[in-house]
């Protein structure tokens, strides 16, 4: 089973999260303003120490100030498990399929510190 776990942004289609879980329900994929999540309208920086502390990976399609957002956590000395942008080109059933295939075939680590936009390979 994989140490992989997903937090989707409060913005990402709330189908992605159902689809992920229909094809593995093994899979821990949490969404802001879940019970124990970041509540609606935390700020980036807030999400990011959340994804730190508690060992998510954050999904999202925030491709406007999250880079700037990461820059700045890791030049305070902090880290986070990875950030994934979403390619609003691809549907939802491909970006199901990366994840999944993100989800089995890697660890967390490799994620470290860094934004992956989706797809990874293109």
């Amino acid at each position: 089973m994989s140490s992989i776990q997903y937090l989707l942004d409060e913005n990402v289609d709330l189908l992605l999260r159902v689809e992920l879980l229909n094809c593995e329900h093994t899979m821990v994929v949490w969404r802001i303003g879940d019970p124990g999540a970041p509540s609606k309208g935390s700020l980036d920086p807030e999400i990011l120490c959340w994804c730190e502390q508690n060992g998510f990976i954050l999904v999202t399609n925030n491709r406007k100030s999250m880079p700037r957002h990461i820059t700045d956590h890791i030049k305070n000395g902090r880290h986070v498990p990875g950030i994934f942008e979403l390619n609003p080109n691809m549907s939802i059933r491909e970006t199901v399929e990366e994840l999944l295939l993100i989800w089995g075939a890697s660890e967390m680590k490799e994620y470290q510190d860094v934004i992956i936009y989706l797809p990874i390979a293109s």
